[in-house]
């Protein structure tokens, strides 16, 4: 079960995270994050939080910009217009929090042609969650699955 305080100690754990994911055996990570993954998302009902959706923006590539475009019935330059904005990074990125897509029940009115960093997100049951050790810290402070992976990593390295 999630503890109702998971915030809290994804914040007072951020360095132990850290530490692991920068020092803890990397092979021995990756074999049991899909594993991990299941149990996570198994406890954790996303249409209940959507941390993600109010918090943050996916990256619109190219192929998401045209596929959400078309569903949308609209000019690909519109949508653009409309919804986007280039971040820091040169990024398509929503203009507005929570994101514009997100519905009143925590629902994503394009989640059949969401953005690739949508689907991925959290992006526990990848490498990149060892690879971006910063936006895994950010997740972990976002993302209650995040959290609990995390956390069972922990417990793995005996560090928990």
């Amino acid at each position: 079960m999630l503890p109702v305080n998971w915030l809290q100690q994804a914040k007072e754990h951020q360095k132990a995270y850290k530490r692991l994911l920068e020092k803890g055996n990397r092979d021995k990570m990756l074999r049991v994050l899909p594993e991990l993954h299941e149990q996570a998302f198994a406890k954790i009902d996303c249409l209940e939080c959507a941390n993600c959706c109010k918090n943050y923006s996916p990256r619109f590539k190219q192929p998401d910009i045209k596929r959400i475009a078309k569903r949308l019935k609209i000019k690909e330059g519109d949508l653009v217009a409309t919804y986007l904005r280039l971040d820091d990074d040169g990024d398509y990125v929503v203009k507005q929090s929570p994101c514009p897509f997100l519905a009143a029940d925590n629902t994503c009115d394009i989640y059949e042609d969401r953005p690739s960093d949508c689907r991925r997100y959290p992006y526990t049951d990848e490498d990149v969650l060892l690879k971006r050790v910063s936006l895994t810290l950010k997740n972990a402070t976002v993302c209650p699955a995040t959290f609990v992976v995390l956390e069972k990593l922990l417990e793995l390295e005996g560090k928990g």
